[in-house]
């Protein structure tokens, strides 16, 4: 007997390079290098930013760039290291040092493979998108607030982890500020700002870097400004030189599997936050290109990246849709784009490392303060702020939790929340009655309201919604409260469906009511119902004949036995 189960991997380079001609090779070689360039002060700051350096962001770049453009279920997505895991990273070193950030790497890229496999690639209809908006915005402000120490040249050796603490000891030192670093950084951000109105080809983040860079040097060389006034990468990190080496990560004397049990919750964050970033870029790069992604092979490729990554040094990546858009907008359209593009970052590391080491670090401050702007959504939040109040209480719920405690938390609570906020939804649209005498038809076919006659010794309760478990309570309270009659009609046209709670409380009814000597009719039960009530059994105690497909049936029916009680 064959196995139904079949995995869903087949990455778009092979499918593309089918038809593939020379006109496309030169479009995707030009975008590719164009991309190389805008991904190296991106690497760099977000290597330095995590708190490991520029050359484990640089190896991020080009070892998942390769794999996620090799492997990967999207045309252009460009993979890499993002300003969204930093918050993530920097915990993590701080806790358990770097071994414990590989093994949480590899824990989530393998969870990522698993996402794949089991073809879950649509996780992303599964976050409700206040949260997205949320922790994306919490991120953008913690990005933020690292950048301080740098922009001001303060000096500050040990920055407190904690937002509030770090922000009370950058208060303290505002009298440190050196107006050297303050105005290189202030520089580089307003030539990020205004690259754009004078050429949206040149990346303003390289050109601020390059700039300012040389402008540094020459204070320093012609004594305008002390040699160490302004701190650079040199200064402060190991130089990236060479080739990156497999290692084994070291956890020191912590023993693996406490380290593995301790890692997890935030693995499965860092699994989270990568699948939701990446599929989110591929969405919106096919909505421009006009193409469809694969996203379950998409996440496979992103999981191989996370699990091949930290042998090398690396630190945890995902689909960046900044360097994915500009891949598009430069004319890349297979994944040769992506792989031309960790070509030019590879020859970086092993010719230029040199050159990175006199870059200042407030002009890298610069570059991630500008991230974290573009981070921030500011924009989204102001729309967002003239909806429901439950979008607006999960969003800033997210945002604070995340800057104030941590990602982690923020997804975990802000998810709680959407799910209380939704039931409490349903409820308020769920509406259960109870009626005699007469009732009115709606919505059946009929041209405006029906009244319809209710026989003598019959009642009916009407459940209109979903009959799950917020809502049946509700329907128990109901019908204990109210005086029954010999014959109960349960009206259920507009139950989409009915999990395990409203099934036992059903139960309940129905065996109420059979002890009382009364008879329950079920009317209007849709096929998906019919069947999760069939499995529990309650069919059988209703009576097959007492289960019919609408109200006029239902209480003819019900007529019916009336009169045969009365004799």
């Amino acid at each position: 007997m064959k196995s139904r189960f079949s995995i869903d991997f087949s990455p778009k380079l092979f499918y593309t390079i089918r038809h593939y001609d020379r006109a496309k090779l030169m479009k995707d070689i030009l975008a590719g290098i164009i991309v190389g360039i805008v991904a190296i002060p991106l690497a760099i700051a977000f290597g330095i930013a995590s708190g490991v350096g520029p050359t484990e962001g640089l190896v991020t770049a080009i070892i998942a760039g390769f794999i996620v453009s090799f492997f990967g279920g999207s045309r252009v997505q460009i993979g890499g290291p993002t300003g969204a895991f930093i918050v993530i990273i920097y915990g993590i070193i701080q806790q358990f040092g770097v071994g414990g950030l590989a093994i949480a790497t590899v824990m989530a890229g393998i969870m990522l493979v698993l996402m794949g496999v089991f073809k879950l690639g649509s996780i992303i209809k599964f976050m409700p998108y206040p949260i997205i908006v949320g922790f994306t915005a919490g991120i953008a402000v913690t990005i933020f607030s690292t950048q301080m120490n740098d922009l001001l040249g303060l000096g500050i050796k040990d920055v407190p982890a904690n937002f509030i603490e770090k922000w009370a000891c950058y208060f303290e030192n505002i009298g440190n500020t050196n107006w050297w670093s303050l105005g290189i950084g202030l520089a580089s951000i307003l030539i990020i700002v205004f690259t754009p109105r004078i050429s949206k080809k040149i990346p303003g983040s390289l050109l601020a870097i390059v700039v300012m860079t040389a402008l540094c040097w020459a204070l320093k060389h012609f004594g305008i400004m002390a040699e160490d006034s302004v701190k650079t990468i040199g200064d402060l990190y190991k130089l990236p030189s060479g080739l990156p080496k497999f290692t084994l990560p070291s956890l020191g004397d912590q023993p693996l599997w406490t380290t593995v049990q301790a890692l997890l919750p935030t693995a499965f964050t860092i699994a989270m936050l990568g699948a939701i970033e990446s599929l989110l870029s591929a969405m919106v790069s096919d909505g421009v290109i006009g193409s469809r992604h694969n996203s379950n092979t998409e996440l496979i490729a992103q999981g191989l990246a996370n699990i091949v990554v930290p042998f090398f040094g690396g630190i945890p990546a995902t689909g960046a849709i900044a360097r994915t858009m500009a891949n598009i907008n430069n004319g890349g359209r297979t994944p040769v784009a992506g792989i031309v593009h960790t070509v030019v970052l590879l020859l970086v590391l092993l010719f230029l490392g040199g050159l990175v080491g006199i870059i200042p670090m407030p002009c890298l401050a610069g570059v991630l303060i500008m991230v974290s702007y573009n981070m921030s959504g500011w924009r989204t939040i102001r729309s967002m702020c003239r909806q429901s109040r439950s979008d607006i209480a999960i969003l800033f719920t997210t945002m604070f939790l995340t800057i104030i405690f941590d990602l982690t938390i923020a997804i975990e609570v802000g998810l709680i929340l959407a799910v209380v906020l939704f039931v409490r939804r349903i409820m308020e649209t769920s509406k259960i009655s109870v009626l005699r005498d007469e009732m009115e038809l709606h919505h059946d076919g009929e041209e405006g309201d029906v009244q319809l006659a209710i026989p003598k010794g019959v009642e009916v309760f009407e459940i209109e919604g979903p009959f799950f478990f917020g809502v049946a309570t509700k329907f128990e309270e109901l019908t204990a409260n109210h005086k029954s009659e010999p014959i109960r009609i349960v009206r259920m046209r507009k139950v989409s469906f009915i999990d395990s709670t409203g099934i036992h409380n059903l139960e309940i009814f129905v065996e109420a009511a059979l002890n009382a000597g009364q008879t329950v009719i079920l009317s209007g039960v849709n096929k998906k119902v019919y069947a999760s009530i069939d499995r529990a059994g309650l069919l059988r105690k209703v009576g097959k004949e007492n289960v019919l497909d609408h109200i006029d049936l239902a209480l003819a029916r019900a007529e019916q036995l009336s009169k045969e009680l009365v004799k």
